[in-house]
């Protein structure tokens, strides 16, 4: 008896011919055929979303806060944000107002609507799982409410407690001219910005701010630019016996140094060693961050920075009201150059002599590539002047440098033909300034008018000063029939009499956007 063995391996996996028991079911609502398992509520997907409303629990009307005066929007709890109309900072703004209960937002925009009805209106897309495999997105709009409300700052402003710190700038001198070039740095840079009030004072101006950083933060800008002494103080304004919480008011007192620039200064002898064994008789050609002084008879320079000024303070020998003009009758360069200084003996003559006697004047200068015969310069006469000055008598009893003081000290070259009311065509902007109850009086205003004209000299004639200082384009002035005759007239006959005035070239200008109007073009 024999016995076949199939070796063939038999599968036990469940045939596949038998198909997959589905449960069809249909919607409660429309009828429709749909599959049980996965179906929500026995409803099929549409007529689901008619029913189910996934953005239950979110607001659809909220208030904003604005306050008008500073155009800041409040961001709870108690901080103001700027935000522009229908930006992404007043979108986030809007959003961080809601309250989603298991929601994500997909989208967001804004719907316009008018300015003037107070209202924001976005539009949400919020998506939410209503089931393990099922997530459901719905559109909704939300309405914004504007309401008005004033921040604590511009609240403030309108009471005493207006500042929280102050800058008193303060330099003691006759004139401004160091002020005008300290305010167009302080415009060139924007230090201003932060202000709350501009206050004009005596010897000085007063800059007011909302809190102690922006003081502090201009102060340094101020060391970084002119060489200043700051001096700190704080007054308690009230303080809380319960929290121990005190509010203060800080000043800040920052002294500029009473040199200017073309100021003749007698330095102390044991200074002048110091800084390079330099003449103790010298010009101030130029402020920055330190004291740079010129020795006219070597062309040697030499700077003091402030710590050192204010070790060892000296004042001016003599100022810019103090100059004279003089007339160049000979100049010979000596052939020593420094940068752009080329040293020179010059014999000079006071333009009031003139006609009158035949006195000259020797004098050595700095200007050597400037001057020629006849031209006219303007410089300090120690001839025959008495100088209440300390240092000055020093110098004049010292052994060493009696013998070196000069007759004249040329500072800059003249120009009798420029035009006093000649029309610029670029202008420099000022600061707005209240100048409260000192109301400067006719003379006064005379004087400062004087110094700013004298100020815009400077800026025409110094290539490095006028690095410092913005300048912009005058805009045209539309002349009348009858001025336009006497302009041109006027132009012609002053073109061959400011040949040699030096003059701002117009690609130094700038474009002054602030005063552009829709008729510019």
């Amino acid at each position: 008896m024999s016995m076949d063995i199939d070796d063939a391996p038999i599968s036990i996996a469940p045939s596949q011919d038998i198909s997959t028991a589905v449960a069809t079911i249909f919607c409660c609502d429309c009828g429709a055929p749909i599959d049980g398992t996965t179906a929500i509520d026995a409803k099929c997907y549409d007529c689901f979303k008619l029913t189910k409303d996934i953005s239950q629990g979110i607001q659809r009307e909220a208030t904003l806060h604005f306050c008008r005066d500073c155009d800041r929007w409040l961001q709870p709890p108690s901080s103001w944000v700027t935000a522009l109309p229908e930006s992404r900072e007043l979108l986030a703004l809007c959003l961080k107002k809601l309250s989603l209960n298991r929601t994500r937002i997909i989208d967001a925009s804004f719907i316009w609507t008018e300015p003037h009805s107070r209202r924001i209106r976005v539009k949400l897309v919020v998506q939410a799982a209503v089931a393990d495999d099922r997530v459901m997105q719905q559109a909704l709009e939300v309405i914004y409410v504007v309401a008005y409300q004033q921040c604590p700052e511009c609240a403030k402003s309108y009471t005493a407690n207006v500042w929280r710190a102050s800058v008193q700038v303060r330099q003691k001198v006759l004139h401004k001219r160091t002020f005008l070039y300290l305010e167009q740095l302080i415009l060139k840079h924007g230090a201003h910005r932060e202000t709350i009030n501009i206050k004009e004072a005596k010897d000085g101006i007063d800059f007011f701010f909302a809190a102690r950083n922006q003081a502090e933060k201009f102060v340094d800008f101020l060391s970084s630019v002119v060489p200043v002494r700051v001096k700190k103080s704080q007054e308690l304004i009230s303080q809380d016996a319960h929290t121990a919480k005190k509010s203060y008011k800080f000043s800040f007192s920052v002294e500029l140094i009473p040199i200017c620039k073309d100021d003749l200064v007698a330095l102390p002898i044991q200074l002048a060693k110091q800084i390079g064994n330099i003449s103790p008789l010298a010009i101030c050609h130029r402020i920055g961050t330190a004291i740079n002084v010129l020795d006219p008879n070597t062309l040697q320079t030499a700077e003091i920075s402030a710590p050192v000024f204010w070790r060892t303070p000296f004042n001016a020998l003599a100022d810019a009201q103090d100059l004279v003009e003089f007339i160049v009758m000979d100049c010979e360069p000596t052939g020593a150059t420094r940068g752009k200084w080329i040293l020179a003996e010059t014999q000079l003559a006071r333009a009031t002599d003139l006609g009158v006697n035949d006195k000259t004047y020797f004098a050595r200068t700095h200007l050597g590539g400037l001057l020629h015969a006849g031209d006219s310069v303007m410089g300090y006469m120690l001839t025959g002047t008495n100088f209440n000055n300390p240092q000055f008598e020093a110098i004049e009893e010292s052994h060493t440098y009696s013998s070196r003081i000069p007759d004249v000290v040329i500072v800059k070259k003249h120009y009798p033909n420029r035009r006093r009311n000649r029309k610029r065509h670029w202008k420099v902007k000022r600061m707005a300034k209240d100048e409260g109850e000192l109301l400067p009086k006719k003379t006064d205003q005379e004087r400062m008018d004087r110094e700013f004209e004298q100020f815009l000299q400077d800026i025409e004639e110094d290539e490095e000063f006028r690095q410092g200082v913005q300048l912009y384009k005058q805009p045209p002035r539309k002349k009348q029939v009858d001025e336009m005759s006497m302009a041109t007239t006027d132009d012609g006959d002053g073109d061959d009499e400011e040949e040699e005035v030096p003059r701002v070239d117009v690609n130094e200008l700038l474009e002054d956007f602030d005063e552009l109007t829709m008729e510019d073009r």
